[in-house]
């Protein structure tokens, strides 16, 4: 079987976590210099800001970013339904109320003008997710947040490395989020970053992620142990050595299957709009047909040995726990047509071209197999 995403891992990651265990220092270290300093700066030099605080996961790089905006009980969260769950989640979490806007199919990312429309004198904050590793549009963003005094939080989970005119993702709103779920461009097994250029929000996210303390056991906000451990972040430093040859490998193995496709009239390829640079952590077509099909096709490829997977065959406002809170009524009809028609295929570093060709192929004779569209 060829996964949707494999972490790539060598001989680097394994010094660094012996250099680790060997120290006997196993997390609690980034106010000393350890690891996680060490992959904080690192990360923040590849990003090109000012300040990278590490945390244990996506979800809490959300969660603490909402947490250091103050964001809270009678707020609006504007995000998308078609997104992996957190990014909702810890709207609720907060006690604010998520607000739902449409996509754009060609890059299935955030609308700008759907956004507009949800804006509100309750909204705080707008969460672009960069899905699948290519950019939100994120110039009328930026701009209606700054004509309504509101912050923006981009969710880069699947994004590190992806460019809007010429700037890394995450380095564009008030605070950036990043995953290293071994699903993602670089991993630590699990963990995440917060991303940001304003000293004030970076050191909050430092001290919510050190269960609110801002000293020896001087509790100044209400906080989480959202710490990274240094095992996780000696991973991270070695995987940030390789984060350039990731996305080079990724970029020409997407090219590669797209072009293989290219004369595949039932799918919608991906595409790279002219101001965004991709990142390709996920390579995702749509089947120019309903979600019977699309299921049957996923069914078979797996067989076939591909590892091919669905991102995301529920909108989350029509997850039971939305359901129930009411939130399905919202009309997102692009949103439901991407989840009942995409799927997603792997082109992770670690495959060759060979590999590439193999999932071609399987995807033709998938299609064949199962007939015209009616």
């Amino acid at each position: 079987m060829i996964p949707i995403n494999k972490p790539t891992l060598g001989r680097e990651e394994e010094e660094n976590v012996i250099q680790v265990l060997r120290s006997g220092i196993l997390t609690g270290r980034a106010s000393e210099g350890g690891m996680v300093a060490e992959f904080e700066k690192i990360f923040a030099r590849f990003l090109g800001v000012k300040y990278a605080v590490a945390v244990s996961s996506g979800t809490a790089a959300l969660h603490a970013s909402l947490l250091a905006l103050g964001v809270g009980l009678g707020d609006e969260v504007i995000v998308p339904s078609f997104t992996f769950s957190a990014t909702c989640n810890v709207v609720l979490h907060v006690g604010a109320r998520p607000v739902f806007v449409d996509i754009d199919l060609d890059t299935y990312t955030m609308d700008p003008s759907e956004v507009k429309k949800a804006l509100t004198p309750k909204t705080k904050v707008i969460i672009p997710v960069h899905l699948y590793g290519h950019p939100v549009d994120m110039k009328p963003i930026m701009e209606l947040a700054a004509e309504k005094d509101v912050y923006v939080v981009e969710d880069a989970a699947q994004a590190h490395g992806a460019e809007y005119g010429g700037v890394k993702v995450g380095g564009i709103g008030h605070l950036g989020c990043f995953s290293f779920y071994p699903t993602k461009i670089i991993t630590t097994g699990e963990g995440g970053m917060v991303t940001t250029n304003d000293e004030e929000l970076a050191e909050k996210v430092k001290i919510i992620r050190n269960q609110g303390e801002r000293g020896n056991y001087a509790t100044a906000l209400l906080g989480h142990n959202w710490r990274l451990t240094e095992l996780g972040a000696a991973i991270g430093i070695a995987q940030m050595k390789k984060i350039d040859g990731f996305l080079a490998k990724r970029r020409r193995n997407a090219a590669h299957l797209t072009k293989l496709l290219s004369n595949v009239d039932e799918l919608v390829p991906p595409l790279e709009k002219g101001w965004a640079k991709h990142a390709w952590n996920i390579y995702t077509v749509r089947l120019r047909n309903n979600e019977v099909k699309r299921d049957k096709a996923v069914s078979l490829l797996r067989k076939h040995g591909v590892g091919a997977t669905i991102y995301y065959p529920i909108p989350v406002h029509l997850t039971p726990l939305y359901r129930e809170k009411g939130y399905s009524k919202v009309s997102l009809p692009n949103t439901e047509l991407a989840s009942k028609t995409v799927f997603s295929l792997p082109v992770h570093p670690s495959m060759t071209e060979e590999d590439i060709e193999k999932v071609a192929l399987a995807v033709k004779e998938t299609l064949e197999a199962l007939g015209p569209s009616p």
